[in-house]
Protein backbone atom coordinates (compact mmCIF):
# COMPACT_ATOMS: atom_id res chain seq x y z
CA UNK A 1 0.00 0.00 0.00
CA UNK A 2 1.47 3.42 -1.02
CA UNK A 3 -0.73 5.20 1.49
CA UNK A 4 1.62 5.16 5.01
CA UNK A 5 3.00 8.81 3.75
CA UNK A 6 0.07 10.75 2.42
CA UNK A 7 -1.09 14.30 2.57
CA UNK A 8 -4.32 15.55 1.05
CA UNK A 9 -4.70 19.09 0.55
CA UNK A 10 -8.14 20.87 -0.19
CA UNK A 11 -10.52 23.41 0.85
CA UNK A 12 -11.99 23.91 4.13
CA UNK A 13 -15.30 22.08 2.60
CA UNK A 14 -16.40 18.55 1.46
CA UNK A 15 -17.18 18.91 -2.11
CA UNK A 16 -14.27 17.35 -4.94
CA UNK A 17 -12.59 16.10 -2.00
CA UNK A 18 -14.74 14.24 0.61
CA UNK A 19 -14.86 11.44 -1.43
CA UNK A 20 -11.26 10.81 -0.53
CA UNK A 21 -11.51 11.32 2.81
CA UNK A 22 -14.24 9.32 3.15
CA UNK A 23 -12.07 5.99 1.78
CA UNK A 24 -9.59 6.84 3.72
CA UNK A 25 -11.72 6.98 6.86
CA UNK A 26 -13.29 3.52 6.23
CA UNK A 27 -9.60 1.74 5.19
CA UNK A 28 -8.57 3.50 8.43
CA UNK A 29 -5.43 5.27 6.90
CA UNK A 30 -3.87 8.01 8.35
CA UNK A 31 -3.18 11.29 6.53
CA UNK A 32 -2.08 15.16 6.89
CA UNK A 33 -5.88 16.68 6.10
CA UNK A 34 -4.49 20.20 4.71
CA UNK A 35 -7.50 22.56 4.38
CA UNK A 36 -7.08 25.98 2.84
CA UNK A 37 -9.16 28.87 3.31
CA UNK A 38 -10.27 31.71 0.88
CA UNK A 39 -7.55 33.56 2.71
CA UNK A 40 -4.49 30.68 2.69
CA UNK A 41 -5.27 29.17 -0.75
CA UNK A 42 -4.10 32.36 -3.09
CA UNK A 43 -0.53 31.90 -2.08
CA UNK A 44 -0.81 28.28 -2.23
CA UNK A 45 -2.26 28.07 -5.99
CA UNK A 46 0.93 28.47 -8.11
CA UNK A 47 2.42 25.48 -6.21
CA UNK A 48 0.10 23.06 -6.97
CA UNK A 49 -0.03 21.73 -10.30
CA UNK A 50 -2.42 22.83 -12.37
CA UNK A 51 -3.36 25.49 -9.76
CA UNK A 52 -6.36 23.95 -8.11
CA UNK A 53 -7.47 21.53 -5.67
CA UNK A 54 -7.49 18.72 -4.68
CA UNK A 55 -3.72 17.65 -4.67
CA UNK A 56 -2.66 14.35 -3.06
CA UNK A 57 1.07 14.14 -1.66
CA UNK A 58 2.32 11.19 -1.93
CA UNK A 59 6.24 10.39 -1.01
CA UNK A 60 6.60 13.82 -1.31
CA UNK A 61 5.20 14.22 -4.72
CA UNK A 62 2.23 16.13 -5.70
CA UNK A 63 -0.93 14.90 -7.93
CA UNK A 64 -3.78 16.21 -9.09
CA UNK A 65 -7.37 15.94 -10.22
CA UNK A 66 -10.10 14.65 -8.03
CA UNK A 67 -11.44 11.55 -10.11
CA UNK A 68 -7.23 10.47 -10.38
CA UNK A 69 -6.75 10.46 -6.72
CA UNK A 70 -9.95 8.57 -5.91
CA UNK A 71 -9.18 6.50 -8.57
CA UNK A 72 -5.54 5.97 -7.38
CA UNK A 73 -6.63 5.70 -3.21
CA UNK A 74 -9.46 2.91 -4.52
CA UNK A 75 -7.03 0.77 -6.19
CA UNK A 76 -4.58 1.10 -2.87
CA UNK A 77 -6.91 1.08 -0.50
CA UNK A 78 -9.12 -2.17 -1.63
CA UNK A 79 -12.05 0.26 -3.02
CA UNK A 80 -11.57 -1.07 -6.68
CA UNK A 81 -12.19 -3.95 -8.55
CA UNK A 82 -9.33 -6.80 -9.81
CA UNK A 83 -11.69 -7.41 -13.27
CA UNK A 84 -11.16 -4.54 -16.19
CA UNK A 85 -15.33 -5.01 -17.22
CA UNK A 86 -15.65 -4.41 -12.88
CA UNK A 87 -13.41 -1.53 -13.44
CA UNK A 88 -15.44 -0.16 -16.12
CA UNK A 89 -18.42 -0.56 -14.65
CA UNK A 90 -17.20 1.50 -11.53
CA UNK A 91 -15.74 4.03 -13.69
CA UNK A 92 -18.99 4.94 -15.42
CA UNK A 93 -20.74 5.74 -11.78
CA UNK A 94 -18.01 8.04 -10.78
CA UNK A 95 -19.01 9.70 -13.99
CA UNK A 96 -21.95 9.86 -13.31
CA UNK A 97 -21.58 10.72 -10.35
CA UNK A 98 -19.52 13.76 -11.12
CA UNK A 99 -21.75 14.69 -13.98
CA UNK A 100 -24.42 15.57 -11.16
CA UNK A 101 -21.93 16.91 -8.52
CA UNK A 102 -21.00 19.38 -11.24
CA UNK A 103 -24.78 20.33 -11.62
CA UNK A 104 -25.24 20.89 -7.69
CA UNK A 105 -21.90 23.14 -7.34
CA UNK A 106 -23.19 25.17 -10.47
CA UNK A 107 -26.45 25.79 -8.59
CA UNK A 108 -24.74 26.01 -5.00
CA UNK A 109 -22.04 28.68 -6.21
CA UNK A 110 -24.45 30.85 -8.63
CA UNK A 111 -23.93 34.22 -7.72
CA UNK A 112 -27.26 35.60 -9.68
CA UNK A 113 -29.85 34.98 -7.06
CA UNK A 114 -32.82 35.03 -10.38
CA UNK A 115 -30.35 32.81 -11.79
CA UNK A 116 -29.44 30.56 -8.70
CA UNK A 117 -33.20 29.98 -8.07
CA UNK A 118 -34.10 28.64 -11.63
CA UNK A 119 -31.12 26.60 -11.36
CA UNK A 120 -31.86 25.20 -8.41
CA UNK A 121 -35.53 24.33 -9.41
CA UNK A 122 -34.04 22.45 -12.16
CA UNK A 123 -31.42 20.80 -10.49
CA UNK A 124 -34.59 19.52 -7.49
CA UNK A 125 -37.37 19.04 -10.25
CA UNK A 126 -35.75 17.09 -13.07
CA UNK A 127 -31.85 16.43 -12.45
CA UNK A 128 -32.39 14.75 -8.82
CA UNK A 129 -34.93 12.70 -9.47
CA UNK A 130 -33.42 11.71 -13.12
CA UNK A 131 -30.09 11.06 -11.59
CA UNK A 132 -31.43 9.30 -8.65
CA UNK A 133 -33.60 7.17 -10.74
CA UNK A 134 -30.34 5.91 -12.17
CA UNK A 135 -28.51 4.90 -9.22
CA UNK A 136 -31.47 3.00 -7.95
CA UNK A 137 -31.54 1.17 -11.21
CA UNK A 138 -27.99 0.13 -10.68
CA UNK A 139 -28.18 -0.59 -7.50
CA UNK A 140 -31.68 -2.84 -8.47
CA UNK A 141 -29.28 -4.78 -11.41
CA UNK A 142 -26.61 -5.40 -9.02
CA UNK A 143 -29.15 -7.22 -6.29
CA UNK A 144 -25.99 -6.56 -3.82
CA UNK A 145 -26.61 -3.78 -1.99
CA UNK A 146 -23.64 -2.34 -3.41
CA UNK A 147 -23.74 -0.54 -7.20
CA UNK A 148 -20.83 -3.12 -8.51
CA UNK A 149 -19.77 -6.33 -6.74
CA UNK A 150 -20.67 -7.25 -3.19
CA UNK A 151 -18.24 -5.07 -1.45
CA UNK A 152 -17.80 -1.68 -1.05
CA UNK A 153 -16.03 0.26 -4.34
CA UNK A 154 -15.52 3.94 -5.61
CA UNK A 155 -18.53 3.88 -7.07
CA UNK A 156 -20.34 3.38 -3.72
CA UNK A 157 -18.56 6.26 -1.96
CA UNK A 158 -19.11 8.97 -5.14
CA UNK A 159 -22.79 7.77 -5.44
CA UNK A 160 -23.12 8.35 -1.75
CA UNK A 161 -20.66 11.77 -1.86
CA UNK A 162 -23.11 12.96 -4.45
CA UNK A 163 -26.36 12.23 -2.80
CA UNK A 164 -25.82 13.59 0.58
CA UNK A 165 -23.79 16.57 -0.53
CA UNK A 166 -26.21 19.68 0.02
CA UNK A 167 -28.87 17.95 2.44
CA UNK A 168 -31.99 19.16 1.68
CA UNK A 169 -31.75 19.66 -1.73
CA UNK A 170 -30.30 16.55 -2.88
CA UNK A 171 -30.14 14.11 -0.28
CA UNK A 172 -34.20 12.84 -0.11
CA UNK A 173 -33.54 9.11 -0.63
CA UNK A 174 -36.87 7.65 0.57
CA UNK A 175 -38.08 6.98 -2.74
CA UNK A 176 -34.92 4.81 -3.68
CA UNK A 177 -35.20 2.08 -0.90
CA UNK A 178 -31.98 1.02 -2.04
CA UNK A 179 -29.92 3.82 -2.83
CA UNK A 180 -31.23 4.81 0.71
CA UNK A 181 -30.11 1.19 1.49
CA UNK A 182 -26.33 2.35 0.33
CA UNK A 183 -26.00 5.20 2.19
CA UNK A 184 -27.55 3.65 5.46
CA UNK A 185 -25.05 0.79 4.61
CA UNK A 186 -21.41 3.28 4.58
CA UNK A 187 -22.91 5.38 7.45
CA UNK A 188 -22.92 2.25 9.38
CA UNK A 189 -19.70 1.45 8.67
CA UNK A 190 -17.32 1.89 12.00
CA UNK A 191 -14.83 4.28 10.74
CA UNK A 192 -16.93 6.17 8.76
CA UNK A 193 -19.16 6.23 11.09
CA UNK A 194 -16.78 7.67 13.74
CA UNK A 195 -15.54 9.84 11.26
CA UNK A 196 -18.76 11.60 10.07
CA UNK A 197 -19.37 12.17 13.80
CA UNK A 198 -16.46 14.41 13.84
CA UNK A 199 -16.27 15.69 10.70
CA UNK A 200 -16.67 19.66 10.91
CA UNK A 201 -20.07 21.46 8.99
CA UNK A 202 -19.66 22.56 5.90
CA UNK A 203 -22.25 24.23 3.34
CA UNK A 204 -20.96 21.88 0.62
Amino acid sequence: MSLKNVKLIYFDARGRGEVIRLMFAAAGVKYDDVRHTTETWPAEKPKMPFGQLPVLVVDGKLYAQSVAIATFVAKEAGFYPKTAIDGLKVDQVVQLAVDLQILTFKAFFEKDEAKKSQLEKELNDVEVPKYLDFFEKLLKESGTGFVVGNTLTLADFYVYQVVTMVPGRVGDTTKHPLLNGLVQKIESNANVKTYLANRKKTDI
